[in-house]
């Protein structure tokens, strides 16, 4: 899905400054494997992550973010982790800054395809062999991958 509109409005007016924005990050897990994409921004392959909409509640903006990206209904289990990301500049030179809200997801049905034009490929992957993530990927899995009731935050 491309930029959602409500950024573009706010980009109108604050053209290239940051942006404080609220995001989720999907770790899919199917038993010993999990679901990835390769970014079509970057390249690199990525846990699923996407943007709130406005009004939107954050278990039904990953499980819709997950869908549109991949083809695959999901089931958010719990929260994992509630992380402010570092700063972030796209390509086009906006700016912006993601508090992240992470979920544990597990699958209910579809295919795992490409579904938008966010990924170059999505594929489902042995966690004993996985790509190589960004730091900030590899942190989220660890947290959701830890047998913890309760979500990690970091404290200042």
């Amino acid at each position: 899905m491309p930029t959602p509109q409500f950024i573009l409005d706010l980009r109108e007016h604050v053209g290239h400054d940051p942006l404080w924005l609220s995001g989720v990050t999907a770790v899919v897990l199917d038993d010993d494997r999990l679901l990835l994409n390769r970014r079509s921004d970057s390249g690199r392959w990525a846990l699923l992550h996407g943007v709130l909409e406005p009004g939107e509640q954050p278990a039904d903006a990953v499980a819709r973010e997950v869908e549109e990206e991949t083809g695959v209904r999901v089931r958010p289990e719990r929260i994992t982790s509630v992380v402010t990301l570092p700063p972030m500049v796209c390509a086009n030179g906006d700016r912006a800054q993601y508090l992240n809200i992470a979920f544990r997801c597990r699958p209910l049905g579809g295919e795992a395809r490409v579904n938008d034009d966010e990924s170059l490929a999505v594929a489902w992957w042995p966690l004993d062999a996985l790509p190589p993530l960004s730091a900030n990927d590899t942190l989220l899995l660890e947290k959701a991958l830890a047998d913890t009731p309760s979500p990690w935050f970091a404290l200042g």
